[in-house]
């Protein structure tokens, strides 16, 4: 069997390799993406208590570092608004028996998802790049790249900043005084997830912005002429991805895609000034 080898420079694919044996090289990746995904989930349920106690329910914490920032900030500024002041903590409760078991091994699986991406990028760089020019590897690596460290900025800004805001948000909100927030695990866990994966998910924007500029559907043009109703299809994406429908989240969501869409014009080069150099 031959080895799944690089191509000459400049050559593109390797004609030595049939079909059975690149299937055969697919069937080896995806049994090692397999095998890292499995290990990370293995290794996430065994530190799940720990996990949930010092990470995932850290931001229902008075403690945790993004209500610290604010104070700090309240303090340095002379702030006095609850904003900046407002201790905080949450108590969750469970209702449904089945929910912490189920919770811990699903968490177990997003997680190992999340964390293995840079592997799954690297084994999909690794697998594509003999089918490629010279030229198309580095507009792939690039891609892979960026989209891997976009991908997790979102995370963290979700994680540190847009979850811990929504949550103190919805947890103090009060409808009436004789009403008594409690919140659930489950109703904690799909917030948390929603709003952090979708996060990570929306820092790929300018990414896919690029690639479309690259195959010549889209240009700095077309995206400063369109960006009133980018803001308005942006809102209506923000609307559909948030767990609930206050105007907070949405813009709490919707602020930075506006920020990231602004950052894709950025991004693209301008053919038509280039074409005159």
């Amino acid at each position: 069997m031959k080895k799944h080898s690089a191509a000459e420079p400049g050559t593109g694919a390797s004609p030595e390799l049939t079909f059975w044996d690149h299937l055969d090289e697919l069937r080896r990746v995806l049994f090692r993406v397999i095998g890292v995904w499995f290990v990370l989930a293995v290794g996430y349920f065994i530190a799940m208590p720990f996990l949930f106690d010092n990470v995932i329910l850290a931001p229902c914490h008075n403690d945790f570092i993004f209500y610290d920032l604010l104070r700090y900030i309240g303090e340095a500024f002379n702030l006095t608004d609850d904003f900046f002041t407002q201790e905080f903590r949450v108590k969750l409760v469970n209702i449904n028996l089945a929910a912490p078991f189920f919770i811990h091994m699903s968490t177990a699986f997003w997680m190992s998802v999340v964390t293995a991406m840079p592997y799954i990028f690297f084994e999909v760089w690794r697998f594509v790049s003999p089918a490629l020019y010279s030229k198309e590897r580095k507009g792939v690596k690039k891609a892979l790249t960026i989209g891997t460290v976009m991908f997790f900025i979102g995370v963290l800004l979700g994680y540190f900043m847009v979850y811990p805001l929504t949550l103190r948000f919805l947890s103090t909100y009060q409808l009436s005084a004789e009403i008594e927030n409690q919140i659930s695990l489950n109703s904690y866990i799909d917030n948390f997830m929603m709003l952090v994966l979708c996060m990570g998910l929306a820092f790929e924007l300018p990414l896919v912005t690029w690639l479309l500029s690259l195959l010549g559907l889209v240009n700095k043009s077309f995206l400063r002429k369109y960006r009133r109703h980018a803001i308005v299809i942006i809102v209506i994406v923000a609307a559909i991805i948030t767990p609930t429908g206050d105007p907070f989240t949405l813009s709490v969501v919707a602020i930075p895609l506006c920020l990231l869409y602004e950052m894709s014009i950025l991004m693209i080069k301008d053919k038509k000034k280039e074409a005159f150099r």
